[in-house]
Parts: structure tokens; C-alpha cells; sequence
């Protein structure tokens, strides 16, 4: 009965997140997640081109609470069915989204095993953001006792040194930035705070937003180039509401649909044009 009541809060206050979002954020109706195909001139077979969208963590292990007690997992899965959507609408027909139920750590080795046996271009986690547990502060949300803190809002994008393809992982994520951050979005640059302590990261694209991490199971044992997006920070009280909109779920998954294809049209380039790019 208490986890049937916990779960029916928990609905409870997805739903309610959305709602009280609803006026600072009214839907766009003339917003279309198919507008990557117009921003270049595309060379990019997409229906060759598969993307592996990864939702992180599990239904059992759900990852950060919410700073109103929605599990972190609630936010990936939503998130991830909408880009999906976004790169199937692009054309990306061979886009998988990748759900995983077991447990870390035989869990992460699953996930990039997975991406690597489907032979796909690009892996992309999509995860989001909390703050180490000494920053947190409490407050009272629908009688519940939750933690938040209110000081980094904002995305963050990590790459790997150890990836097969880390040239690759780094381009991708630059341009997941560039495109994220001309849809009004901005990255949190407090990973490279000392606050921070063993989390501490470097910036290694200070346009973008793009953070180094090496360690990262899913980042360094994938065969494709591999980003990990923290699309915002869900202890945030004010980010929280937004990130439970569709207007903020839409500009992300743009933002990914535009970078995708971008980054398609860039590999199927042939090598001299990619170098005389690269040089001027």
C-alpha cells in the first residue's frame, strides 16, 4: 500500500509539474522537430544512419529525485520517446531508443554492448541533472520532505578520451551545444567549480558546453562516437517545471534532430572536403 501511494505521489507530481509550467511555457504549435533537413545542405543517406538514444537508468534504479520527488527516470524516458520522434520525423528511419533493466554496473557494459552490436553511427545518453548531496538543501513539496538546489541551472554534455571515436565524440558534441544554445538553452559551467571535489570536470568546448569524462562506462566502451546529455537540472525548482514541459522537451529534441544531421551530412562528406573545412 505505501509504495502504491508513493507511486500514485509520484504521478501525481509529473502531472502537476506540467501543469504549472503550462502558462510560462504555452505549447508552440508552428514548432516543427523536422526543421533539420532546411539548416544545411544535406549529403547524409539518413536512413542508413543509426542512432542509438539511450535512456539512462532504470525503472528499479531511477537515478537523481526531483527537488518535487519525480524519479529522474520519468524525465529520461519522456525525453528520450521525444527525440525519437524527432529524428524519425528527420528521416533517421534506423533511430533505436535503448531501454535497459538491469542494474549498473552489468547494466552501463549492456547498454554500449547493445550499441555496438547494432553497428550504430552515434550513441547518445540522455540523462538528467543533480548536484553532489552537499549542496543540496531541504524543502516541503506535497507533505513530502525533498531535496534541491537552486544555483546551476542548465544542460551539459560529456565525451570520453578512452571512445574509439573521441574526434568524433567531441564534433558531435560541439554542435549538440551550438544547437542547443541557439534554441535559448544554456550549459551549466559548475563542473568546473572546486566545489564540486572528485565531480570536478574539464570544459573542453567553452562554447558549447562540452565537459570531459573519461570514465564513463557508456562514453568509453562504445565503438561510435558517444555523447552523454544532462539536459537540465531536475533539483532546480524553477528548471524542474520546464524541463516537464513539451515546449522545453521540443527545443531539445530539435536541438538533437539539427546536430544529428549535421553531423550525418558532415561524415558522408569525402575526406579532402572534411580537411579543407576543418582548416579555414
Amino acid at each position: 500500500m505505501i509504495a502504491l501511494q508513493r507511486a500514485a505521489s509520484v504521478f501525481g507530481a509529473a502531472l502537476l509539474i506540467a501543469c504549472l509550467a503550462a502558462d510560462r511555457y504555452p505549447a508552440r504549435g508552428e514548432q516543427h522537430l523536422a526543421t533539420a533537413s532546411s539548416e544545411i545542405a544535406d549529403a547524409c543517406a539518413r536512413s542508413n544512419f543509426r542512432v542509438v538514444i539511450d535512456v539512462g537508468h532504470t525503472v528499479d534504479v531511477p537515478g537523481a529525485m526531483s527537488s518535487r520527488g519525480v524519479p529522474e527516470y520519468t524525465f529520461n524516458l519522456q525525453l528520450g520517446k521525444d527525440i525519437q520522434q524527432a529524428l524519425l520525423d528527420s528521416g533517421f528511419s534506423q533511430t533505436v531508443l535503448l531501454i535497459t533493466a538491469t542494474a549498473p554496473k552489468a547494466g552501463l557494459v549492456e547498454r554500449a554492448a547493445r550499441a555496438n552490436g547494432m553497428h550504430a553511427n552515434l550513441f547518445i545518453a540522455i540523462h538528467h541533472d543533480s548536484v553532489p548531496d552537499n549542496l543540496m538543501k531541504t524543502w516541503e513539496y506535497d507533505g513530502q520532505e525533498n531535496g534541491y538546489n537552486d544555483d546551476y541551472p542548465g544542460y551539459a554534455i560529456f565525451v570520453s578520451n578512452d571512445n574509439a571515436d573521441r574526434a568524433g565524440s567531441l564534433a558531435f558534441g560541439s554542435l549538440l551545444g551550438k544547437a542547443l544554445e541557439s534554441r535559448g538553452l544554456h550549459y551549466t559551467p559548475h563542473y568546473t567549480l572546486a566545489l564540486m571535489g572528485h565531480r570536478r570536470r574539464v570544459l573542453v568546448d567553452a562554447d558549447a558546453g562540452v565537459y570531459r569524462y573519461d570514465q564513463l562506462i557508456v562514453l568509453r566502451e562504445t565503438k561510435m562516437p558517444a555523447v552523454l546529455l544532462e539536459a537540465g537540472s531536475i533539483v532546480n525548482r524553477q528548471e524542474e517545471l520546464e524541463l516537464g514541459t513539451q515546449e522545453r522537451r521540443s527545443a531539445t529534441s530539435a536541438a538533437i534532430a539539427s546536430a544529428v544531421a549535421n553531423f550525418c551530412a558532415a561524415r558522408a562528406r569525402p575526406a579532402s572536403a572534411r580537411a579543407a573545412a576543418s582548416a579555414r
